[in-house]
């Protein structure tokens, strides 16, 4: 591991609001705050839950609009985090937590019932492994563990194989749905909270690509069915390497204009 990593660990270790919880340390100690969230937060406000927060900008960006509400972001990789943590440490927001873990164990983080909403923002599509897709029923069976009942799931994504099996997903299930939209900014829907842009959506816009938004409610009762898919198209590009992508926004443009020319 590189020293930088090793630094920003170190520096997440004196931050009371961030919570390093690698599998090993979450089975020989389990999670303290597992239904005491509110004493953390010393509030009963709803607690928000982004999920692969990345550089936690969706978790930062709400704390500061919703200082009523509690926002937790939640990575396995912990150095992408520090950049969100120390934001939210410079600017004192007393909402906001973060937890370096594995978002298959999250329902050893929180109790049933104790959060009110989730964030997925630009998962891995996961075009072949359906279980391991942040939508998936399994995840969503998962979800239920610690959402209220009908509690609110957004998907923001650039995929539009991911964006259609989750709407597919979401009609077969006959789940409530609050936003659906395959353009969010050119639908002229992007409100305050849906227009958060993080890293990876800053990058897929320079590229020209659609962002989707697809919000629906999660009840607790019934069986989740996957939808087919064998249909749909899968995406033909990729993410830019870290290099590529920290160029200034006009370079970008000009990557992304070379690749539709290809």
């Amino acid at each position: 591991m590189g020293k930088n990593k090793l630094k920003k660990f170190a520096e997440m270790r004196e931050l009371d609001f961030v919570f390093q919880y690698p599998w090993a340390r979450l089975e020989a100690e389990g999670f303290p705050l597992r239904g005491q969230w509110a004493e953390h937060f010393g509030n009963d406000g709803p607690i928000v839950l982004e999920l692969g927060c990345g550089k936690g900008e969706y978790t930062v960006g709400l704390a500061r609009r919703y200082p009523e509400k509690n926002f937790i972001g939640m990575d396995i990789k912990g150095a992408r985090m520090w950049t969100g943590a120390k934001q939210a440490a410079s600017e004192g927001l007393s909402n906001v937590a973060f937890i370096r873990g594995d978002i298959s164990t999250i329902d050893r983080f929180f109790a049933p019932g104790e959060v009110s909403e989730i964030w997925v923002t630009f998962p891995d599509p996961q075009m072949q492994k359906t279980r391991k897709r942040l939508v998936s029923t399994r995840f969503l069976d998962l979800y239920r563990k610690i959402l209220k009942d009908k509690g609110v799931v957004n998907l923001k994504t650039d995929s539009p194989f991911l964006y259609t099996y989750a709407d597919r997903l979401v009609a077969l299930n006959g789940l409530p749905v609050e936003m659906n939209t395959a353009d969010l900014y050119g639908s002229g829907l992007a409100d305050e909270e849906s227009a958060i842009k993080t890293y990876y959506e800053q990058q897929w816009l320079a590229r020209g690509k659609q962002i989707k938004l697809l919000s629906f409610r999660l009840p607790q009762e019934g069986e989740l069915q996957e939808p087919e898919e064998g249909d749909i198209e899968r995406d033909d590009y990729h993410s830019y390497a870290r290099g590529v992508a920290q160029c200034m926004p006009e370079e970008l443009a000009k990557l992304s204009q070379t690749e539709k020319q290809k």
